[in-house]
This record gives structure tokens, sequence and C-alpha cells, in this order.
């Protein structure tokens, strides 16, 4: 159980800051951190949080750098 709401809480805090910022920049770091965190969790699950953080950041950061802002913008980044 206590496992179970650390994930929730992990992954509720990732969603709060999906693919912030108007700059293709902003976008490809902040989707890099949120596929890291959801990869280790990910990877975690299965005994490899180190090879899942690495997986996640590689195509969070790809995912946000080959987004636009129009298609995907939640607003400023936290970092600004």
């Amino acid at each position: 159980m206590k496992r179970t709401s650390l994930i929730t809480i992990a992954m509720a805090s990732l969603l709060a800051v999906t693919a912030c910022g108007t700059s293709q920049k902003d976008r490809a770091l902040s989707g890099a951190g949120i596929g890291a965190g959801a990869g280790a969790v990910g990877g975690a699950l299965v005994g490899h949080p180190v090879e899942g953080a690495l997986l996640g950041g590689a195509a969070g950061g790809a995912t946000g750098a080959f987004t636009s802002p129009n298609s995907v913008n939640l607003g400023r980044p936290a970092w600004r």
C-alpha cells in the first residue's frame, strides 16, 4: 500500500509539469525530466530503475523537442 501511494504521488507530480514551456528547449528539458521520472518508476517495478530512467528521459526529451507550443502548451515552466 505504501509503495502504491508513493507511485501515485510521483506520477501526479510529474503530470503537473508535463511539457511546460513555449520554446523547443524548455519542452525538451521538461519532457526529459518527466520521462526520466516515469521511466525510473516503471523500471523500478521490473528491477531496472536506471535503465528505465535513461530510456524514459530519452523518449521524453525527444517528444518534447518534436512538439510545438500549439500542440502542447501548459504554460510557463516552473524554473522560469
